[in-house]
This record gives C-alpha cells, structure tokens and sequence, in this order.
C-alpha cells in the first residue's frame, strides 16, 4: 500500500492541521518532533506537493493539503466505524440470527428470551421462523436456513448439536362446564380415559400426537378422538365447544381462551431443546443461548 493510504500517516496529517503546528501535534500523538516532521515530509515527498505552509507562527494546509485533509477525515472515520462494526461482531452484539421455534415455545421461556435479547442487542436482526414440524427444523439447521431452532425433537444427525434447554409441565385444557374442571389441582394421566381428546393429525404434528398417545399407552389408556384440529387456535375452539379435552404444553394457558380450563398433568412434562449446526457456534449464538438460560433461570410468574 502507499505510504499516503497509510492510515497512521492520515492521522499524523490530521493532528498536525488540528493543532496548527507539528510540535503541538507530537505532543497529542506522544512522538518526537522530529520524527513527526520526518514522517511529514515524507508524505510530502511521495505525494510531490506541500500539504502545509506556514501562517504567522502556525501552519495551515495548502489547497492540496485541504484537498487530502477532507479525504482522511473521512478515511479515519470509515476505519473507526470499521473497527467498531468488527467489534460488536465479535461479541456478538450485531448480526442476524434466523431462529426456528414451534409456537408452544414462543408463548413461554422463548418468548420471554427473545424479548430480552431484543432490548439487550438493538442492532441484531432477529428473524424468526415458525414450523410446527421438527424434522422441518432439523433440515433447516443443516441446509443453513435457520441458525439455531427451539424445538420438542431433534433428529438424529452427527451434524447436528444438541442440548435440552427446559422442561415444561403438560396441561390437560377441558372444556369449563366439563367436571374434570371444577378443580385446578393437577391431575392423574388417568383421567384422558374419561374424556374424548382432541388431537392434532399426526401428519401435521407428528412429535405432539405420538407424545399425548403414548401417555394413554402407558397409563394403559385407549384414547378416545373426539375432534382434530390443525392449529391449537382451532384445537382450544373445539374444546370450548365440547369436542373433548386437549394435552398441550402448560405455556398455551397464556391464550386465555373462553370456555376453556386449564389442569395440569400430574408427572408429566415435555422437552425443549437446543439445535445448532455442529461446530458454528459464534459469539452471536453464543449470546442468544446465554440470554436464554438466564430466562430459564429466572422463574415465571
């Protein structure tokens, strides 16, 4: 590079039209005034012009020392803000982040982690993809669609890497006039023999249907299908229409649906996990997965 694209030498010239003399800008720049002036004439020589003439008792630049002045103003500027960006990178307070999740995480601990992750880091794009699938975001993670995924299942794949993030408790939701919700104690896997459920079609939601079926197959149950429905708005309006009861993570109680009654499933939970690429964890994942465990850590009110 030559030596008038030198950034360091942009920022003696800087120093030395700010303080009008090369003494004053060697004391500012902590160097001997004679290897400022060297360093000036230098930059002079190369250049073949005089970039500064003396005034009085100071020095102001010459029209082609205003000309280059305007241009390392803006040089240094531009290296700065460079060096800025490149910091942030590296402690992952900018980027984008494609987070793939199912909507039953997203009305719990995710949602409250996305929340603070959005206060905490202004300048990161987060963009978030919703698929109630979890093989859809297995593949999402390693065609490198989506940067990490909060999801019930992972699929099995050296090139995934995997961790359980929290538990979460499953929630019997009943219809209100129904007499299993006259009381909000939790209840026993028993009780799924006593009401029709509504489950989701296995095609559209094949982790959720096989995870409330085996509760009935080990609780020695034969369940009754009252109804199916595709989404859990559809799903919560047949409950409250008396279709039958619905086994769901205990986070859609936050929805609030009329004519509906929540009760918890006595031993029962079901699992969130954490699904990256193997071997891309950066500092902006990084992040995210700290802001994370400190929600999880954090009780919910």
């Amino acid at each position: 590079m030559e030596a008038w694209m030198d950034l360091r030498l942009l920022g003696y010239m800087v120093a030395i039209a700010e303080e009008g003399s090369v003494s004053a800008a060697a004391r500012r720049l902590r160097l001997t005034q004679p290897t400022l002036s060297r360093q000036l004439r230098d930059l002079e020589r190369r250049l073949g012009a005089e970039l500064f003439t003396r005034a009085g008792r100071g020095l102001v630049p010459t029209t082609a020392g205003e000309a280059l002045l305007r241009r390392a103003v803006r040089m240094l500027a531009d290296a700065e803000a460079a060096l800025h960006d490149v910091r942030l990178a590296a402690e992952g307070k900018t980027g984008r982040l494609t987070v793939g999740f199912a909507g039953s995480g997203i009305n719990g601990a995710l949602g409250d982690a996305l929340g603070r992750l959005r206060a905490e880091l202004p300048d990161v794009e987060l963009s978030l993809v919703e698929l109630f699938d979890d093989a859809e975001m297995s593949a999402g993670i390693l065609d490198g669609g989506l940067d990490v995924a909060v999801q019930r299942l992972p699929v099995r794949d050296a090139r995934l890497a995997t961790r359980v993030w929290t538990r979460e408790p499953l929630t019997l939701f009943l219809p209100s006039g129904h007499p299993l919700a006259k009381t909000r104690e939790p209840a026993p896997v028993s009780v799924l023999g006593e009401i029709p459920l509504v489950l989701w079609p296995r095609e559209a939601a094949p982790h959720a249907h096989d995870e409330i079926t085996s509760l009935c197959h080990h609780a020695g149950i034969v369940p009754r299908v009252g109804a199916r429905g595709r989404t859990v708005q559809t799903i919560l309006a047949l409950v409250a229409a008396g279709f039958g009861a619905a086994v769901m993570a205990d986070s859609y109680r936050v929805l609030h649906r009329e004519g509906v009654t929540p009760r918890r499933l006595a031993g029962t939970a079901t699992t969130l996990h954490l699904v990256w690429q193997a071997g891309h964890t950066g500092p902006l994942l990084t992040r995210f997965m700290t802001a994370l465990n400190a929600v999880k850590a954090r009780p919910r009110r």
